[in-house]
């Protein structure tokens, strides 16, 4: 299995995931050029994806759509009600546009979305299964539920949101009412409720997790990692053996090969 978080805070997300044979996206929320030249820099084609998994409707997962399914003809999977809040859902082509139910076989590696707390249609992480191999995304999250606990245990990686420090976001120059839609249930998670759920959930023995959506404006990647790195050292995890602790970045991708 190979993670690649091509792109991650609120100028844009993409994922790449490949389990055995099997090329995924989880969102597309960069230029259809960038994530082919991203691609491309990790020996893969863009024609060569299988799917694309979208998380939720708001732009910074999804303004690459128009471009990968007009050009490329690659097939897309969301909830139907996030097709239908989709800004640009009337020129993505219908047969590019693919409802997904519980689950689905996408050459040989299950996915199977689950509900998560956040201000859009119908809002979902992905959890993907291939041969003993799981891998879960879960961003853009205003609370953490027990369906979503349960949905992320035992991911063998984990790309999991860690959005904000509570301190600089109150601080910070946002005007009120963002900050209150950001602290919300349906808002974004902190990096202190990021830490507590890893240090909760059922894990695997040794866990590799992406912090993923930070903010440029309320948070910074040293305190990310010291804050939750600080958590788990509490919480009696021994790092880089229970839990490995990753970055990802706007503007560069964040690797990681496992099994």
């Amino acid at each position: 299995m190979q993670v690649h978080v091509l792109a991650s805070g609120s100028t844009g997300n993409a994922t790449f995931i490949k389990m055995g044979n099997t090329k995924m996206l989880v969102d597309a929320g960069i230029s259809a050029r960038r994530i082919k030249n991203s691609l491309a820099e990790l020996g893969t084609a863009v024609e060569e994806l299988d799917g694309i998994f979208i998380t939720h409707e708001h732009r910074d997962h999804i303004n690459g759509l128009p471009t990968l399914t007009k050009k490329y003809k690659l097939p897309v999977y969301a909830k139907a009600a996030t097709f239908d809040s989709m800004y640009c859902r009337e020129i993505l082509p219908e047969s590019c546009c693919k409802v997904i139910g519980d689950s689905i076989d996408i050459s040989g590696v299950k996915v199977e979305p689950f509900s998560i707390s956040h201000d859009a249609a119908d809002p979902v992480g992905y959890s993907l299964y291939h041969q003993n191999l799981k891998c879960s995304v879960a961003t853009d999250i205003g609370f953490v539920t027990d369906s979503v606990k349960k949905a992320i245990s035992y991911s063998d990686v984990l790309v999991f949101e860690s959005n904000h420090d509570v301190d600089l976001l109150k601080n910070g120059a946002y005007p009120w009412h963002l900050k209150r839609r950001i602290m919300s249930n349906r808002g974004h998670l902190s990096n202190t409720d990021a830490a507590w759920t890893i240090a909760r959930m059922a894990r695997q023995k040794h866990t590799k997790v992406f912090l993923a959506h930070l903010s440029q404006e309320n948070n910074r990647p040293e305190i990310a990692e010291n804050t939750v790195r600080n958590i788990l050292t509490e919480q009696g995890c021994e790092l880089n053996v229970d839990i490995d602790i990753r970055l990802t970045y706007p503007d560069k991708t964040a690797s990681l090969t496992e099994g």
